[in-house]
């Protein structure tokens, strides 16, 4: 095995880290999230904790935030809670810092 080999090696294990880190920052954003939306529509704890996994498996529909917020943003109209797109991802942009602080301190 070649110094080269070993490189790249490191690089993709580092890669794949990185990947399943940004991963894991962005299902704990989302769960943030539908624990803030869930307060907003004062749901109950059993409530929150399976609204808060339908946010985290709305992320899967497409690539980027859209899904979630279209989600989010449609649950808060149903529930009668005023709010719009932009305070939706707001509510992201939030949790994200939060999400990265936990993340970080789980790791």
């Amino acid at each position: 095995m070649t110094t080269f080999d070993d490189r790249e090696r490191a690089f993709e294990a580092m890669y794949a880290h990185d990947e399943e880190m940004a991963f894991r920052v962005v299902a704990r954003r989302n769960r943030l999230v539908g624990q803030w939306a869930a307060r907003q529509m004062r749901l109950t704890p059993e409530e929150t904790d399976a609204y808060c996994r339908a946010v985290v498996h709305a992320e899967f529909e497409e690539a980027g935030d859209e899904d979630v917020v279209r989600k989010v943003h449609g649950d808060l109209l149903a529930a009668e809670v005023h709010a719009d797109e932009a305070d939706v991802r707001r509510a992201l942009d939030e949790q994200m810092v939060e999400a990265r602080r936990q993340v970080m301190e789980t790791r």
